[in-house]
């Protein structure tokens, strides 16, 4: 027993009597029944066949088991709520121009729409006697279709408003042109022994008592689509006093029923994903290890954004939990995450629907896919392209199977676009005619594949090394070469190409040349590249204090910013990452004693040689007082400031000039950093990496170069 039964024997048996009494009122002989009352017998076994209704439900389509999941677990126990777009989102016919101005104003990696409008799922369908439900592959249509079922069950405890008894029919079913409905409903009572199904069905139809599931419309064979059509809005029309939801991939939708409305499953956002973790994540031992909560917290750290773009489709979040599940971590080589989503899609969920019996696969096997689909990303990706036309990428299509000698040449460009699109969800419609990739990330993964199998690497570097745009795509190739050298190739031409900035940049020379000369031999106990990103992290936390604190307005400001954030990746994967915080404090320090306890701070960890810090700290307290009205005051005092950072300079032995950058400066200075910034972290995403190239580069880092090495 699993609780669930007195609410599915109250609820189906609380309407299956009354239509049997109304059965046997009109003809009594169909049930074999004297009198005019049914009588004990006969009602307890109404009673009974009602649990057997429910259970068998429960035990059918009140599970949910899925990707490799070694046991099916409840589906109540997972269940996110649902929330559904608003009919103008789904009409919403826009040009590419349109879509693409439209991502990158919202700069943000999802491709729906963020200020569109959202409805909770049940509400809708408590409100819509009739209702369409679109969705991409693995967006939660089934499952919703389902739960709706569940809530139906409940009777008035549940979440579903009206009386009806709910019948789940998968559509897929629907084989031969012979479809009866009818006869389908009439089979799920009549396994579960109710007496007289036939007639007790035809008066349930009548009355409106039935809430009829029908998923999956774009799962019907081909050859039997437009007769499935034609049997259902025919079957709808006869009986409509009931509830209808029905649930098909949004791609192969085509307005074909006009009683209902269609609304479509918007992506989870934070609140489901984190709620869906919550859920999953239930066993007495992860809650007291607190699992959800860390597989939530570790999927909102920035290395992580591509993989939570993921969790906003329910299938593949349910995969995220499942790794993290395994290992209570994220593999750091993130190329193995995306490729196994991909395989999911291609293979895994493909084998779930049995779309592989479609003719177009038997020739379009999946690795000849993939490349296909890498290809399309790639070209896509590099003319900064995220909407294609349905146009450009049937030609696309027709190319690569013209140009590939083991590609079946019978295979039509539109019947591929649309097997992909309607049944993987890979390639996706978003509007009339308009196709992207379902997640950015899946596009920048096959981008990224087609670079490593294509031998391109060079040419990504010299391209694309200071576009950010592009950074998770080398983090991806990183982990994707897989020769003998590894990710050695990869990282040394970022390193060569980073340093041309150093020789077009003179004060970008005089900024390396002094952190090396001030930290040089210094007693700290960290690699010498850490000591030279914590010098650099100081002298940019002076110039963006001095360029906020003065209001610049040429945007210098906003460039160090990223020259800091980038400057303290290299320090705190050097294992220094303290300093940091000593040097952004000192940025907005006042005369309250934040300079001179980071004097301290700096003195004990020992990074700058050749600094006399009893004699700064004597100065720095010399300030304090001199300027001790201005610790009253919420603004910074110019004066103070300038004050303030000439001591530390002067200290360090640094030129103020240096650091004093124009606009065209401050970017290079940026793109150097960001530039390092990238190696590291490719470094850490490559599955192979000799340690005696990587000793190399890091001892280069951060350094004026011999001009032989560039």
């Amino acid at each position: 027993m699993t609780g669930f039964e007195p609410f599915a024997i109250s609820c189906v048996s609380g309407i299956a009597l009354p239509i049997f009494q109304s059965v046997f009122e009109t003809g009594g002989k169909f049930l074999g029944l004297m009198g005019k009352k049914l009588d004990d017998k006969t009602k307890q076994l109404i009673y009974t066949a009602s649990g057997e209704y429910g259970k068998r439900y429960l035990k059918r389509h009140g599970i949910l088991k899925a990707l490799g999941m070694r046991e099916a677990v409840p589906l109540e126990s997972v269940y996110t709520a649902v929330q559904f777009l608003d009919e103008q989102e789904i009409r919403s016919f826009e040009s590419i121009q349109n879509l693409e101005e439209a991502y990158r104003q919202a700069k943000k990696r999802s491709f729906q729409q963020q200020d569109c409008q959202k409805q909770e799922g049940l509400k809708i369908a408590n409100q819509k006697q009739y209702l369409m439900v679109l969705g991409q592959p693995g967006a939660g249509k089934s499952t919703f279709l389902r739960k709706i079922g569940l809530e139906a069950l409940k009777g008035k405890e549940g979440g579903f408003k009206h009386d009806r008894i709910p019948v789940f029919i998968e559509l897929k079913s629907f084989t031969s042109s012979q479809i009866d409905i009818e006869k389908l409903i009439v089979e799920e009572f009549r396994i579960c022994g109710f007496p007289s199904s036939e007639q007790f069905i035809a008066k349930a139809l009548e009355q409106g008592k039935l809430l009829i599931l029908l998923d999956g419309l774009d799962e019907v064979p081909t050859v039997n689509t437009n007769e499935v059509i034609n049997k259902i809005q025919n079957f709808v029309d006869r009986y409509d006093k009931n509830s209808f939801i029905v649930s098909c991939r949004t791609a192969a939708y085509r307005n074909n029923f006009q009683r209902f409305t269609d609304v479509k499953l918007a992506d989870f956002d934070d609140a489901q994903i984190e709620q869906f973790i919550g859920n999953w994540f239930q066993l007495d031992v992860d809650k007291q290890a607190g699992t959800a909560q860390k597989c939530w917290e570790l999927l909102q750290k920035p290395e992580y954004a591509a993989a939570k773009e993921l969790a906003h489709t329910p299938l593949l979040l349910t995969f995220l939990c499942l790794i993290y599940d395994r290992s209570q971590n994220f593999p750091n080589n993130r190329s193995a995450i995306y490729k196994e989503a991909l395989r999911i899609l291609l293979q895994e969920w493909a084998a779930e629907k049995r779309i592989q019996k479609e003719e177009i696969y038997q020739g379009l096997h999946t690795e000849l896919e993939e490349s296909l689909l890498s290809e399309i990303a790639y070209s896509g990706f590099d003319t900064d392209k995220l909407f294609f036309s349905q146009r450009e990428v049937v030609e696309e299509i027709k190319t690569f199977l013209a140009g590939n000698l083991n590609a079946p040449k019978h295979l039509d460009g539109e019947v591929v676009l649309k097997a992909i699109a309607v049944q993987q969800g890979i390639l996706v419609e978003r509007a009339q005619d308009v196709f992207s990739f379902s997640h950015l990330t899946l596009q920048e993964y096959l981008t990224a594949q087609y670079i490593a199998d294509n031998n391109l690497i060079e040419q990504l570097v010299t391209c694309h090394l200071f576009d950010e745009r592009w950074q998770e795509v080398f983090l991806l190739v990183a982990g994707l070469v897989r020769t003998k050298n590894g990710a050695d190739d990869l990282l040394l031409l970022m390193e060569k190409e980073a340093q041309k900035y150093i020789i077009n940049t003179p004060k970008l020379q005089g900024l390396l040349q002094w952190a090396d000369a001030a930290t040089k031999d210094s007693e700290g106990d960290f690699k010498p590249v850490g000591k030279r990103a914590a010098a650099i992290l100081y002298a940019y936390a002076y110039a963006y204090a001095n360029a906020n604190a003065n209001a610049n307005a040429n945007g210098m400001g906003y460039d160090i910013a990223n020259a800091i954030r980038n400057a303290y990746a290299i320090a705190v994967v050097n294992g220094i990452a303290i300093a940091y915080h000593y040097a952004y404090a000192l940025a907005y320090a006042k005369v309250n004693g934040i300079a001179i306890a980071n004097a301290e701070e700096f003195k004990k960890i020992k990074i700058f040689k050749d600094v006399n810090w009893t004699e700064l700290i004597a100065q720095l307290t010399a300030l304090k007082d001199r300027f001790s009205d201005a610790n009253q005051s919420d603004q910074i005092d110019l004066a103070f400031l300038d004050c303030l950072l000439d001591t530390w300079c002067n200290a360090l032995h640094l030129n103020r000039e240096i650091v004093k950058l124009s606009q065209e400066e401050a970017r290079a200075v940026r793109d150097y950093l960001y530039a390092n910034h990238l190696i590291i972290e490719c470094k850490e995403a490559a599955v192979r990496i000799s340690p005696k190239t990587w000793a190399e580069i890091e001892s280069r880092m951060l350094l004026v170069p011999d001009n032989s090495t560039i």
